[in-house]
């Protein structure tokens, strides 16, 4: 029997419909008026205190106020307060040269370099097809004089920085080999700069170290791994141990490299949205793998690690990384300065952050203070933690295991179940390590 509703029956029920779309509508942007509004609030206080400082300060300062210098530090300060750990201001000039350091290559001669005790500038390591070396600078001479600059603790700064310029120009250095001293003219150009070392250890293991991840790794990192083994590696150690990390995509072009098909990385952003930022294709490399850490490890460097830990590709020897799992944007100011600002936590393929916990290794070897200070020197005869690498790829071939002292993180299949209620829960780029591993400098 086929009911007829009333007229006044669906106007009343078309007007409850609209009262309840009209409150939930209500609802919504009253939180969003709210927002708003607290967030104005915040903001009135801070530019009333900050123009309240600045009547005083310009009312009672005896000199002239650098107006300049005063934004740039206003900005400095911001980025600073704001809680972020990793964010820094850029001036124009600072921006311009980090760019150039993403890039991993210096317009230059093409040296590594250091202060010396003299206050000369030391050359560490003279790169490989050079300019430096094609006119036959080497690691150890002292750089005494640029052009007419001559070089000491109070010129350091200034001659380091003269011996960089445009591309195709030349520039006079004068170097001191065995209290002999020599002039010789160097024409610029630009230069990779090597971040990826390698070599073949105990016969048929490929030791690679990389010490950084800029935009010129991911090639250097795939030829050398491809050069170790047509020369019949059958095992691969890689050492991330003092690596404070760098660009995103240069690892995920690595890591494509070796892992199988599937996810490498996501990242989580600030309204909740999850997106995946690499995968592998299904070309792989299948041998024993071992990657060293320690505390410095940081960043992509244990992005690098855990993949492949979560893959089951490799095991980890060494110590507990540093803890790093956030990444960081570059946002270009109008007036040519920048802010790196964090914006997303990274996940890697398990889903599970190490943000502020970073990685224990799956087999922890201890170095002493002295090894580790000069970890450079040591070799697999006298670096415990590499010897230890090797002895996990050798039982390896040999298909005889090497049972870890601890447990590594679950694989991508194990963890699927729990990355939601997971990844809720992590909080995980740049830590002072990544940006500023050391001393040297290039040019």
């Amino acid at each position: 029997m086929n009911k007829k509703i009333s007229l006044g029956a669906t106007i009343t029920l078309m007007i409850m419909a609209a009262a309840v779309t009209f409150s939930i509508t209500m609802i919504y942007y009253m939180d969003v008026f709210n927002g708003k509004v607290y967030n104005l609030k915040e903001r009135e206080t801070m530019y009333s205190k900050l123009s309240e400082l600045d009547r005083i300060i310009r009312a009672n300062y005896i000199n002239d106020i650098d107006e300049d210098a005063l934004n740039e530090a206003l900005a400095d300060g911001y980025v600073i307060g704001s809680g972020d750990k990793y964010a820094r201001y850029f001036t124009p000039e600072e921006y311009e040269a980090y760019m150039i350091d993403l890039e991993g290559r210096v317009v230059g001669i093409g040296v590594s370099a250091e202060m010396d005790p003299s206050g000369y500038i030391l050359i560490r390591e003279v790169y490989e097809e050079s300019p430096a070396a094609i006119v036959g600078l080497q690691a150890g001479d002292l750089i005494i004089k640029v052009d007419e600059l001559d070089v000491n603790t109070e010129t350091y700064e200034q001659a380091s920085q003269a011996i960089r310029g445009e591309e195709g120009s030349k520039v006079n250095i004068t170097y001191r080999r065995e209290s002999e001293d020599t002039t010789i003219e160097v024409t610029r150009r630009k230069v990779d700069v090597p971040t990826v070392f390698s070599r073949m250890i105990d016969g048929n293991v490929g030791y690679v170290q990389v010490t950084e991840f800029n935009d010129s790794t991911s090639t250097q990192f795939s030829n050398q791994v491809d050069a170790l083994i047509s020369q019949g590696a059958q095992a691969l150690i890689f050492d991330m141990r003092n690596n404070g990390g760098g660009t995103l995509t240069s690892v995920t072009k690595m890591l494509d490299k070796l892992l199988p098909e599937g996810d490498i990385v996501s990242a989580v952003y600030k309204d909740g949205t999850v997106d995946v930022l690499a995968k592998s294709d299904e070309n792989e490399i299948n041998l024993p793998m071992v990657v060293l850490t320690n505390n410095r490890t940081a960043s992509a460097a244990e992005l690098f690690t855990q993949a492949l830990r979560d893959y089951n590709k490799a095991k980890s020897v060494g110590t507990i990384t540093y803890g790093k799992g956030t990444m960081q944007s570059v946002k270009k100011l109008n007036d040519g300065s920048a802010v790196n600002v964090t914006v997303a936590r990274y996940l890697p393929p398990s889903g599970i952050s190490y943000d502020g916990e970073g990685i224990k290794p799956d087999y922890e070897v201890e170095l002493t203070a002295d090894m580790q200070a000069n970890l450079g020197n040591l070799d697999e005869t006298t670096d415990p933690q590499l010897r230890k690498a090797l002895e996990v790829v050798t039982s390896s071939l040999r298909g005889e295991g090497v049972e870890p002292p601890s447990s590594s993180l679950p694989t991508p299949q194990e963890s699927e179940s729990s990355e939601a209620e997971e990844s809720s829960e992590a909080s995980w780029e740049n830590s002072d390590e990544e940006e500023n591993e050391g001393e040297d400098s290039a040019a």
